[in-house]
């Protein structure tokens, strides 16, 4: 299968004008035969990598099923997402085990993302800045019992998020950091407190403003932590409700090639307004913004390549975007060598889309997806 007359995403956000050559599941070359069929300008980039968020078309990743898990991949390849890293809620150690042996043995089908890994968002946070998780089933950062659940799920948790400020946060982060990736969520920890975290192994932030104190002057919190250090990268939620878009602008500025788009999505995600749930928890999805019936953020009804769009319409230059949503968090999971770019060797999960952003043809694996 060869292409030709495409713009061609490269890895460092720029896009060359040049085609594409597909050998079975992977990208064999840019360099193509007369016999390519001419795209006529399309955007080619590469499949994305959701690596948090929650659920879609009514179904919730922590429902802890393989038919809950197939209906999310099915979903989020037909939008353009070729791997994905769901994330768990605040849950006991029965309920996490549950989720993680039915990840472990799911079997994605021909016409589903990846299931890659997983992202434990809760339960090692703050009771203050929980935010929509469950207070109920909080839980002291414990080495141990990450362990235990990792055992079940086969190795597949790539992120562990934690609030460095609660007692135990930064031995969790000396045992875990060479095991898995330490984000700092949900969390009142100050300036210190986080640049200590990042000091201890810690290399994320979880969807950056939202859940933490806010960036300001004298206190400069998470936030300032995370710029000053550059081997840390940041969420950010583009659905233009988390974040205001003079915010989304500034933190491509200020942290250039660290951000990852993340859509932090929910079970309505794909679905009508209506009453849902997330955690366990009611939520009213009204448009874009889903909350707990005491108005609190509870995720997003916004899928990831939507959110792309949107950061584009806010400014932020397309190549840049992509790379935020497929090259660094395929980086940041450890999955860059399948995905993450077009370059050769890589699997063939290829976007073409056009002017407006709107998908012309979504290849999956090297396969052409109806």
């Amino acid at each position: 299968m060869e292409f030709s007359n495409l713009r061609v995403y490269q890895p460092d956000g720029t896009f060359k004008t040049g085609g594409l050559s597909i050998s079975g599941d992977r990208i064999a070359s840019a360099e193509v035969s007369a016999d390519a069929v001419d795209m006529g300008g399309l955007y080619a980039v590469p499949g994305l990598v959701d690596l948090h968020f929650h659920g879609c078309m009514g179904r919730d990743f922590c429902d802890g099923t393989h038919e809950a898990i197939s209906t999310l991949a099915k979903y989020q390849a037909q939008i353009g997402v070729a791997a994905i890293c769901p994330a768990t809620m605040t849950y006991p150690e029965d309920k996490l085990t549950q989720i993680a042996e039915a990840a472990a043995t799911y079997q994605a089908e021909s016409n589903d993302a990846a299931l890659v890994g997983i992202n434990m968002e809760g339960p090692f946070i703050s009771e203050a800045k929980k935010g929509a998780q469950n207070g109920a089933y909080l839980h002291a950062p414990d080495a141990a019992m990450f362990r235990r659940v990792q055992e079940k799920a086969g190795g597949l948790f790539k992120l562990c998020d934690l609030a460095p400020e609660l007692p135990g946060s930064m031995e969790t982060i000396d045992e875990l950091a060479g095991e898995v990736r330490i984000s700092i969520a949900h969390t009142t920890a100050d300036y210190d407190t986080a640049c200590e975290a990042f000091k201890h192994g810690a290399r994320q932030v979880t969807h950056l403003y939202n859940a933490m104190p806010p960036f300001s002057h004298r206190a400069p919190g998470v936030i300032g932590a995370a710029f000053d250090n550059d081997n840390v990268a940041v969420e950010l939620i583009a659905d233009g409700v988390h974040v205001h878009p003079s915010v989304v602008r500034a933190t491509f500025r200020l942290f250039e090639n660290r951000v990852i788009l993340i859509s932090d999505s929910m079970m309505a995600t794909g679905l009508d307004d209506g009453e849902y749930s997330l955690g366990g928890q009611a939520v009213t999805v009204r448009g874009n913004l889903a909350t707990l019936h005491d108005g609190t953020i509870a995720g997003s009804a916004t899928n990831l390549m939507d959110c792309v769009r949107s950061a584009v319409k806010m400014g932020v230059p397309l190549g840049q975007a992509i790379r935020s949503a497929s090259t660094n968090p395929a980086r940041a999971i450890g999955v860059e060598h399948d995905y993450g770019s077009l370059e050769p060797g890589k699997l063939a999960n290829v976007l073409l889309l056009d002017e407006e952003l709107n998908i012309h043809t979504i290849l999956l694996r090297g396969r052409m997806l109806s």
